[in-house]
């Protein structure tokens, strides 16, 4: 095998440079742990060391994960892998040394021609019957860092005991057997135009006829990721052109994010340049989706305000929107959210007859928990979670930023305004009040000690916090919800995460409160979401 310095100088010399200054404690930061595999596949600052995403580590997980699918699925080799990457610095780069390594172990490997958003790949995996799909990015997270998500042959995103084998597996496969970016004789290009897009027109009942007639004029950002193109070929296939001025600071890929400080559109300030281009131009709407382009986020214009909406307001929208579409929905037609969403679908939900569940936060719970569903003979339409993630189930088992861009955009031509038609949903379904925020922990070490201070407070759960009567507690770290008889919670435990959800009393002004504190599981926060239940 070749000398591995001279495959990847970079990352050489940083460890040098690092042992020159004799600078223990980041040496040892960097070698002596390892990235830790999970259901999310790998997110982290790149980098030299083994705790970094480097060309090292992208090559050993891709071994892991390749031995994992030949020795798991007998038929790995010939239904091949999906591999897609976005406009991050090194994405092509791990893309092309994961296909080689698929390729050295005779997997056929399906390589995306060009930049893709996420959706593409879970789709493609599906559209193909792939063993599994990888895509290289890290969505909204800052330009130092990159990410390998992978999905099962389901086309969702991996979950339990999965993770923990291919984890187990990678620990086996450490030394490189293939270090090269040229591809061979079982890579086979794939492009983003394979159906997607009609797929969209089709399952979400798209007439463009009556869109062309009751267009809206907006402003589009995709926050310096690979929206543009996907936004705008789904615009000419809608007969909205000419309805979209594009944010030219934000037009085109740019890995170091330049314009933003942080590329997510939940953060404040994100989307400052499109409401100031959509100031200059007369316009009252802006839609924006993150680089990876699985998100969606959109802001409107009244009375000389610019309101945002949250990921549990645009849920409730495009909720209602599918109602509508769909109408009559009987208990069989189901809709999906998380433990951390606002309660309003489920208002909705029992007002006009069709079910909701709510799943663990994530889309590897709302992927896979609608499959299930589906299997039982149930419909989901619909699902979403308050980060600004909204997924289509009859295009793809994941949240995708333009289908939702889309579903939106057509509901507009229905409404006075988006932001009149969330006011007559509340009237409706009652005024729920969610607020989210969040704090960046320095450690994972810092986040358990700050978790197990919580719990620390009083025995076995707080009595009153605000001074509010704790009337529930629910921890999915430890198992434990005081409302169950034997006290085990109905949603699925991992002593690996943090998440305590409280449930408090209500006052003269509303039915109560229920927030939840959680360890995010793609960024070093805390995140809080608290919810006021309307006094109806």
């Amino acid at each position: 095998m070749a000398d591995l310095g001279e495959l990847d100088q970079t990352t050489r010399s940083e460890i040098e440079a690092l042992a020159a200054e004799n600078n223990a404690a980041e040496l040892e930061k960097r070698l002596s742990t390892r990235l830790s595999f999970g259901t999310a596949g790998l997110r982290a600052r790149m980098g030299a060391g083994f705790a970094r995403l480097n060309a090292l580590t992208i090559i050993q997980t891709s071994q892991g994960l390749a031995e994992y699918l030949l020795s798991s699925f007998p038929d790995t080799s010939t239904a091949g892998i999906i591999i897609g990457y976005d406009a991050r610095h090194n994405s092509r780069k791990f893309a092309q040394l994961a296909a080689s390594v698929f390729e050295g172990k005779g997997i056929t490997v399906w390589l995306y021609e060009d930049l893709v958003h996420t959706p593409l790949v879970p789709y493609a995996v599906k559209q193909k019957g792939a063993a599994a799909g990888i895509m290289v990015t890290a969505s909204h997270n800052p330009a130092e860092d990159n990410g390998y998500k992978v999905y099962g042959s389901n086309g969702c995103q991996i979950s339990s005991p999965h993770d923990a084998l291919i984890a187990a597996s990678i620990l086996r496969n450490l030394e490189p057997k293939v270090w090269k970016l040229d591809g061979g004789p079982f890579r086979k290009p794939i492009s983003a135009d394979h159906g997607y897009y009609d797929s969209i027109l089709q399952q979400l009942r798209f007439d463009s006829r009556l869109i062309s007639e009751h267009s809206v004029s907006f402003v589009y950002t995709p926050m310096h990721g690979v929206g543009l193109r996907h936004m705008a070929t789904m615009i000419r296939k809608t007969g909205l052109d000419g309805t979209m001025k594009v944010v030219d600071l934000q037009a085109e890929p740019d890995p170091d994010f330049s314009t933003v400080r942080f590329p997510n559109p939940e953060e404040d300030g994100a989307l400052d340049l499109a409401k100031q281009t959509a100031d200059e131009v007369g316009l009252s709407l802006v839609l924006a989706n993150d680089p990876d382009a699985d998100r969606f986020a959109a802001a409107e214009k009244i009375n000389g305000l610019w309101h945002q909406f949250s990921g549990d307001q645009m849920g409730i929208l495009l909720a209602h929107r599918i109602f509508t579409q769909r109408s009559p929905l009987g208990e069989n037609d189901v809709m999906l959210t998380t433990a951390v969403s606002s309660q309003m679908l489920s208002s909705m939900a029992q007002a006009e007859g069709f079910t909701v569940q709510e799943t663990l936060t994530g889309f590897k719970w709302l992927g896979s928990v609608a499959q299930e569903l589906g299997s039982k003979g149930k419909h989901v339409h619909f699902a979403y979670e308050e980060a600004l993630g909204y997924m289509f189930p009859e295009v793809v088992h994941d949240k995708d930023g333009i289908a939702a861009a889309m579903v939106f955009l057509r509901a507009c031509r229905a409404w006075v305004s988006p932001w009149a038609k969330l006011q007559e949903l509340y009237q409706k379904y009652g005024h729920f009040v969610t607020r989210n925020t969040y704090w960046r922990s320095p450690s994972v070490q810092q986040t358990q000690t700050i978790f197990r201070r919580l719990r620390d407070r009083e025995q076995p759960f707080p009595s009153r916090i605000c001074q509010r009567r704790v009337k529930r507690w629910r921890d999915l770290t430890t198992g434990y919800d005081s409302a169950k008889e034997d006290k085990v919670p109905d949603l699925p435990v991992s002593a690996s995460s943090q998440m305590i959800t409280a449930w408090l009393e209500g006052s003269n002004t509303d039915d109560g409160i229920r927030f939840t504190v959680r360890a995010s599981g793609t960024e070093p926060k805390i995140k809080s979401e608290l919810f006021q239940l309307p006094s109806l």
